[in-house]
């Protein structure tokens, strides 16, 4: 990789003091995952995320296995798709005790990691020979997109000497085997000093992506206890920077090193801004950096999913509230990926897919409707790109790709073209929920109906007119990916349908007067059926087994059918017929229309079964299937969230906004509390 780095320096002096708040924790806890004794054999990294910046820990002190830059994309090579850019690792850190050096999980004991979700902190303790206790504390700061910090506290229990050295390390999946050879000498050194207490000193590495189109820029700094009466000298080391600081046995010393990282993707001048964000992140002190975090994620909980009498799901649940969180901000005009900010090649190269719209973003509208709008953000920001998709095939209106990247152009590999156009609808639909549960009618004329109307107008002129009237959708990919190409598959078919039907009503909102061309179509698109009644998946299908729900999505999410004796039989003839390996979020969909029918007791199996055999050690984080290791898998979680909301719950989106239906609980659980729903922040209850 063409990779060239430049560093700087910066001193500046700050006074600034804050209350450090000790929180408790009981035997039992719901907002903390415990890793207990790590094993670095099977370890998968739990994400640190805040939306724009996503790091992942490792089981080594004081590393993490990578950092990537959400809204960053660039090829790996020529003619490659859009990968995510992992950006410089500008948080690795060695620690040296008496001169030997910490950066292994073979060099402690009594390693271990617990991940506080309420507070969103990953902490690290460990022992190091008998010389000292050390607790490090990893945030991706949320009121900062660009800036994380990592806390560390050394408790001495003799007198010794401590030393921390920086360095910052590529994280590029196609980095020089030797580091060294993107390690010029250090260069630009600034100092400015005006105080007489802390001073700053700010490193500072640029790098280019892997065919140079983006240049990314990262900066790190130490910071001190503003308590300390002499905090140690800084200085310049060849990766970074450094300080040396003598501890008396029982003493306790704390420190941080604070880091930002962006591209050219986010700002003109990356490394300029990277070191202004730290400099500036400086300035407001380990303490007051903290809370401000806490605060953010304090309003980010008060939306919030409360289970009374099921201590493990709880749990489970508000990991799963916490990764969507992790991976999606507020005005960011960016969508989430299936493995969210956890994953850059492995998972789906950091590409939006129909994942977002139809698993990820129905919770996140109810718990946060801002986070959701920047999900749709991103698909109004790149509907140009969805409409020159369509005209190149051939079509009218709008075809958003099946992976989505930066551009908006078409970024499924040239190996594996996707035909799966269903994903059309997904935004169509997605963009009609937000009104209804928004009412925001000038979000509506402005944002949501040109995409809504794009994408009506695509499936008015896709599908296929017969002179008998029959109007079918042929050759295409169900969203049963086991299918192949196919004609007239239920979700596609019923998705189009009720995305032609929200343009309808979308016009009508506005006052406009819809294409009437849009309840002709609608009216002639088939859902085909076996003679017993039971919905035919597609044109051809026999009976064979299924990847993931497909028909069964005619019930929930959208309304296609919703006669109960219908839905039943497509329940029982389809369920035996899913691939109990494929993609967990299959389960949540059965689970709701279980609920919704009286049984409770299957709902909440299902609901386990979704997610209990795909979880991780030592956090838990959850795989796309039972069989394979691809944590985090976002897509899960957030189908998983919707059986909580959409079944035991009982909420639904309606044409007339968020509506409760009856619900009935699985046994044990005494409660059932949604906090801070929609626009209103409407808490809704079931006993």
């Amino acid at each position: 990789m063409n990779v060239r780095l430049r560093k700087t320096a910066m001193a500046i002096l700050a006074v600034m003091t804050s209350a450090v708040v000790l929180h408790s924790q009981s035997p039992i806890n719901s907002w903390v995952i415990d890793s207990g004794p790590l094993d670095s054999q099977h370890y998968f990294g739990e994400t640190v995320a805040n939306g724009m910046l996503g790091i992942r820990s490792s089981a080594d002190p004081f590393r993490v296995s990578q950092i990537l830059l959400n809204g960053a994309y660039e090829p790996l090579e020529p003619g490659g798709v859009d990968v995510i850019e992992r950006t410089l690792n500008f948080l690795d850190m060695t620690l040296f005790i008496d001169g030997a050096p910490i950066d292994r999980a073979d060099q402690v004991t009594a390693l271990h990691q617990t991940l506080d979700m309420k507070r969103a902190v990953l902490t690290t303790a460990f022992d190091y020979g008998g010389k000292a206790t050390i607790v490090t504390s990893l945030r991706a700061l949320r009121q900062l997109p660009y800036t994380a910090m990592l806390e560390v506290r050394v408790t001495a229990r003799q007198p010794l000497t401590l030393a921390a050295a920086t360095h910052f390390v590529s994280t590029f999946a196609r980095e020089s085997p030797d580091p060294q050879s993107w390690h010029p000498p250090l260069t630009n050194l600034q100092l400015f000093s005006n105080k007489p207490n802390q001073e700053v000193l700010v490193t500072a590495a640029e790098a280019t992506g892997p065919m140079g189109r983006l240049e990314l820029g990262a900066s790190q700094a130490f910071r001190f206890d503003d308590s300390l009466k002499t905090p140690p000298q800084l200085a310049l080391d060849a990766g970074g920077q450094k300080f040396t600081q003598q501890i008396g046995a029982g003493s306790t010393f704390r420190f941080a090193l604070i880091g930002s990282s962006l591209s050219s993707a986010h700002v003109a001048d990356p490394l300029s801004e990277a070191q202004r964000l730290t400099a500036t992140a400086w300035f407001d002190g380990i303490d007051e950096l903290i809370q401000k975090h806490e605060e953010a994620w304090a309003d980010l909980w008060k939306s919030d999913i409360v289970i009374a009498g099921d201590d493990a799901t709880q749990r489970s649940v508000r990991s799963m509230i916490y990764h969507l969180y992790s991976f999606i901000r507020a005005g960011s005009r960016l969508s989430i990926s299936p493995m969210g900010l956890s994953r850059d090649i492995m998972g789906y190269n950091g590409h939006v897919f129909w994942d977002a719209e139809t698993w990820m973003y129905p919770p996140l509208l109810l718990l946060h409707p801002e986070l959701a709008r920047s999900m749709l953000d991103y698909r109004y920001d790149r509907l140009p790109a969805a409409k020159q998709n369509a005209f190149a095939n051939g079509y009218r209106g709008a075809l958003y790709p099946w992976e989505s990247a930066g551009s908006g152009g078409e970024d499924t590999p040239l190996c594996c073209l996707s035909i799966e156009i269903h994903i059309n609808a997904d935004i169509g639909i997605a963009a009609w929920q937000y009104y209804l549960v928004t009412k925001d009618r000038e979000w509506l004329r402005d944002r949501g109906y040109p995409i809504i109307e794009a994408t009506a107008d695509f499936w008015a002129s896709r599908v296929t007119r017969h002179q008998s009237g029959a109007f079918n959708i042929n050759h295409v990919l169900a969203a049963d990916e086991y299918s192949g190409a196919v004609d007239d598959n239920a979700f596609t078919n019923a998705a189009a349908r009720q995305n032609l039907l929200d343009a309808i009503a979308a016009a009508q909102a506005l006052g406009l007067k819809p294409n009437p061309d849009w309840q002709f179509v609608h009216d002639r698109i088939p859902i085909l059926k076996f003679p017993d009644g039971v919905t035919r998946e597609f044109a051809t299908y026999h009976g064979q087994t299924v990847k993931q729900a497909d028909v069964n999505m005619l019930a929930y999410p959208l309304h296609e059918i919703t006669d109960t004796g219908a839905i039943r039989r497509d329940l029982d003839y389809y369920a035996p017929r899913v691939d109990p390996n494929g993609p967990a979020m299959t389960k949540s969909v059965l689970a709701i229309l279980h609920e919704r029918m009286g049984d409770a007791a299957k709902a909440i199996e299902l609901f386990h079964r979704g997610y209990q055999l795909n979880e991780r050690p030592p956090f838990g984080s959850l795989s796309e299937t039972a069989n394979n290791a691809n944590p985090y898998f976002a897509t899960a979680a957030g189908g998983l969230l919707q059986t909580m909301l959409f079944g035991f719950g009982g909420l639904d989106i309606s044409d007339h906004g968020l509506i409760q239906k009856p619900s009935k609980l699985p046994e044990g659980w005494k409660s059932l509390t949604l906090t801070g729903i929609g626009a209103d922040h409407h808490d809704y209850v079931v006993r």
